[in-house]
């Protein structure tokens, strides 16, 4: 009788094992066929954000530039720390956003869409509106200062990293809206690891990149000091090349504000959105059409871009002399 009772009890033990080894290899599967879905739509999200991100590496470059070159990489790194709380606060907010209020992420990117549209006219108006002999003298000054050990610089570094991180913010919400677009049907743990996953990618791989790009003239001047002809040859062509590197992503950075600014508001703005496909769809007509089609795109994303940038700058500047004489 025990020993029946023995055997029924180790029959029974070993059927809950099978099941358990069952259960494992079947939780196996679905984590593995899970992970392969994560990485499928984490590649696809990393695909739509290309763009975006190529835009958030130009401005973050040129945003950070013109520091002390012992301070660039702390100020590099403060930035990075700066865009992954933006991230933080980003990921939760748009899953929130999307399962409560979806009807207010286009509103948001596009109020996202005009402060970035706005910094860039605000950079081309000064531009056009100081004199080169203003600019030279400005630029001096600041080298002098860069130049002077014993000027406190922390005020300027601080307006850099908040710049910075602001226009990351704007950047990061449009990236992280856009790969939820694109998980947005997958179940929810796995919309929160393809976000998780881009956000971590994109600000590891664009402030890696940044930090690169404004080390480049250190690098230069290392090569150019070794025993190699060759090495000291591509030192000199580095050094040679930096000061335009520099110049070129000043320009795609401001440049990037309209596209990115203006892509928004054509996007937010269905009657402008679909005038803008249809005259990209036309020039795609032509010979080579992708190509004049992608120009077309984003030659009228800028256009609205420089436009929404202008109106917007010419209201904040009647609000503050407004402001001003109301307190006269």
């Amino acid at each position: 009788m025990a020993s029946g009772s023995l055997l029924a009890l180790l029959d029974d033990i070993a059927t809950i094992l099978d099941d358990v080894a069952v259960m494992t290899k079947v939780a196996a599967k679905k984590s593995a066929a899970m992970a392969d879905d994560v990485s499928v739509m984490t590649k696809v999200a990393a695909q739509k954000t290309a763009g975006v991100l190529g835009d958030d590496l130009a401005l973050n470059a040129q945003q950070v530039t013109g520091v002390r070159a012992e301070r660039e990489i702390p100020v590099v790194w403060a930035v990075a720390k700066g865009s992954m709380i933006n991230k933080v606060i980003l990921v939760p907010a748009a899953l929130l956003i999307s399962a409560f209020a979806p009807w207010a992420v286009t509103p948001l990117l596009m109020i996202g869409g005009a402060f970035l549209c706005f910094e860039g006219f605000e950079k081309v108006a000064h531009k056009l509106l100081h004199s080169e002999h203003e600019d030279a003298a400005e630029h001096e000054s600041h080298a002098k200062a860069n130049a002077n050990p014993a000027v406190d610089l922390v005020a300027f570094e601080k307006d850099k990293i908040k710049g910075a991180v602001r226009t990351d913010f704007i950047l990061s919400a449009e990236i992280i809206a856009i790969t939820l677009g694109t998980v947005a049907a997958a179940p929810f743990a796995q919309q929160v690891a393809v976000l998780t996953g881009i956000a971590v990618i994109m600000t590891v791989g664009v402030y890696g990149l940044v930090a690169g790009i404004v080390k480049l003239d250190d690098l230069g001047l290392w090569l150019s000091n070794k025993a190699s002809s060759a090495a000291r040859a591509v030192g000199r062509g580095i050094l040679h090349a930096a000061p335009w590197l520099m110049k070129g992503l000043s320009v795609a950075g401001t440049a990037a504000m309209f596209l990115v600014g203006g892509g928004i508001l054509v996007h937010g703005v269905p009657a402008l959105h679909h005038a803008v496909e249809a005259a990209a769809n036309a020039a795609g007509q032509w010979p080579a059409g992708g190509v004049w089609k992608v120009l077309a795109e984003n030659l009228l994303n800028a256009v609205v871009g420089i436009v929404a940038g202008g109106l917007v700058l010419a209201g904040v500047a009647l609000v503050q002399r407004l402001r001003g004489k109301s307190t006269a």
